[in-house]
This record gives structure tokens, sequence and C-alpha cells, in this order.
């Protein structure tokens, strides 16, 4: 069964908790973004563990050099994951693996950036990443001819687990799971909605029809 992962990109931990608190019933893992990230630090991460012990924490560091050490200062913090950025070396990833292991965590591979996703997914893998996520960030999205599809595509060929991010919503949902995802991200889709709580659920129901 997939799982749902919000992506939370609001700026202040107290916005990010109070959202999460809403669409948390429906929610397996949260992800703290970037900009949350570099706008609250590492004591967001440990504040959103502590209000959430139950649910899985992920820090979306994006970490492009110092893999273990980075990797270390988040799982300290209370993250169950991070992602490291796929364009990365493979001595980054590597490295922040061994922090994973020796945790007990998780190490996400995001690759927003890399021109040939489905071979650095299954290159991150056998590195001992534990899904690749397939992302299309903001800035591509925003591109007139962007479509998600091409992810689910990709998701499809990569065989191995992956996550799709990148225009996650009500009506690509089905075709994301269809895909064989390990996980499902969904950022504007749930914060942007009028309802997030309502938007979570529905997205949860359509993940496990």
């Amino acid at each position: 069964m997939a799982k749902l992962q919000v992506a939370i990109d609001l700026l202040k931990i107290e916005d990010a908790i109070a959202l999460a608190t809403k669409v948390s019933p429906y929610i397996d893992i949260i992800e703290l973004g970037t900009p949350l990230i570099k706008s609250e630090g590492l004591s967001g991460i440990r504040k959103m563990k502590d209000a959430f012990p139950d649910k899985l924490v992920l820090a979306d560091l994006k970490t492009a050099d110092a893999g273990e050490l980075e990797a270390d200062m988040a799982f300290g913090a209370g993250a169950d994951y991070i992602t490291v950025l796929g364009a990365t070396g493979d001595a980054t990833i590597a490295g922040a693996v061994k922090s994973a292991k020796a945790h007990g965590k998780g190490i996400v591979v995001d690759t927003i950036g890399v021109k040939d996703r489905v071979k650095r997914a299954q290159e991150a893998i056998a590195l001992g990443a534990e899904f690749v996520e397939l992302h299309a960030g903001l800035d591509e999205q925003a591109e007139e001819t962007y479509s998600i599809q091409v992810l689910i595509d990709e998701a499809a060929r990569a065989g191995v687990p992956v996550s799709i991010a990148g225009g996650v919503n009500l009506g690509s949902i089905a075709a994301v799971k269809q895909s064989g995802v390990t996980v499902a991200v969904a950022g504007a889709a749930i914060y942007g909605a009028e309802d997030p709580s309502q938007a979570a659920k529905e997205l949860k129901e359509l993940l496990e029809a």
C-alpha cells in the first residue's frame, strides 16, 4: 500500500504544525519542505517530531555535500528520513546512507534537476537509499509544457521504490498509484486547498481504493 506524504512549504513551524494537525489522520509522512527547514532549522524538525511522534517525519534537506554529517544532524533532531540530491556525487549519498543505518532511519534521494531520473533512481537504490523521489520542482511545474505524466511513466519504468512529487492531486493520484509508487507526495493539493483536511482525506481514499 502506497503511503501519502504531505509536503509543507510554509515558513513558520507553528503554521506547519497547525496544518499537520488538520491532515495527520490521513497522512503517513510529514515533510518539512526545504524553505521551512531553511527558515526554522533543526529545531523545526524537533518540534514537528515532538508534535507527531507516531508519524514519519521527512526533512527535505536536499543535501548536496557532507552527506553523513548533515544526515547525523537531522536524524539527531528527530527526522525519520532526509533527502539527498540525486545530482550530487555517489560519495555524498553513501555517507548519508551510512548515517541512516547507524540511526535506523532512511535516505530519500531527490532527483530534482537530474536529466535521467530513472537511471539515477536505480543507482541511488543500489547505494542504499530507501526510496527515490521522482521530483519536478515548483519552477519546472510552472513551465507551460509540464505534465506529471512524465513522472508517472518514469515510476512505472524504474523498477525500484520511488515516490512522485510534482503535481499530485485528486485528478492525478489514481494514475500515480497505478504506476507502482511507494509514496505519493502532495503539497499544494493539500496546503493550498480550502479545506486541507478534506483534501488529504480524499487523496488518501483514492490512494487506498
